[in-house]
C-alpha cells in the first residue's frame, strides 16, 4: 500500500494514524517534498477522474483566480495539480491496483482492514 499526500496535512495525519492503529503497514510518500510524476497524477486520474482528485475546499483552490475555477476542466486541472501539489485532494492511496481518495475510516476499515 502507497499513501501519497502531505506530512503536514490533518488528514494525512488521521489516515496514517488510523493505518499504525490498524497495524497495516504502507509506504509514505511526501509529493510536497518529493514530487510527483506527470505519470502517476494521469494513473490517478484515469483510475478516479480528475473532480474527485481536485480539492475544492482548499485555501489553494480558493487562492486561483475566478475565471480559472468557473472554466476549470480536464486538462486545465491536471497542469494546476502537476504545478501545485497541494490543490490534490488528500491522501491518495495506491492498493492492489486500486486508488482511493480522502480518508474515511468506516470505509478504509472496509477496504482495508482484511490485508
Amino acid at each position: 500500500m502507497n499513501i501519497y499526500g502531505i506530512r503536514n496535512c490533518d488528514t494525512v495525519k488521521k489516515a496514517r494514524k488510523w493505518l499504525d492503529e490498524q497495524g497495516i503497514s504502507y509506504e509514505f510518500h511526501d509529493f510536497k517534498k518529493e514530487g510527483l510524476d506527470e505519470a502517476r497524477l494521469k494513473d490517478w486520474e484515469n483510475a478516479v477522474g480528475w473532480e474527485l482528485l481536485l480539492n475544492r475546499r482548499g485555501t489553494t483552490w480558493r487562492k486561483l483566480p475566478e475565471e480559472v475555477r468557473d472554466t476549470i476542466g480536464a486538462q486545465s486541472a491536471h497542469d494546476i495539480m502537476l504545478e501545485n501539489h497541494s490543490i490534490i485532494k488528500r491522501p491518495v492511496v495506491e492498493h492492489d491496483g486500486s486508488v482511493f481518495v480522502g480518508f474515511n475510516a468506516d470505509e478504509w476499515a472496509q477496504q482495508f482492514s482484511n490485508d
